[in-house]
């Protein structure tokens, strides 16, 4: 990497430091995950063997 590069990236660590930007994408859990199909019964036995 150049020297710019390198300054543009840390310039860019120490703003999401700072104030961080807000993506709802990252945080959105798109339907009920593995440890309510657990409860349910309906997680297949190779997929319960890996959670183990």
């Amino acid at each position: 990497m150049t020297f710019w590069a390198n300054i543009s990236t840390y310039a860019f660590a120490i703003r999401e430091f700072i104030a961080p930007t807000y993506r709802p994408e990252r945080h959105y859990m798109r339907g009920p995950g593995p440890a309510c199909a657990r409860r349910r019964g309906t997680l297949s036995m190779e997929a319960r063997a890996s959670f183990h």
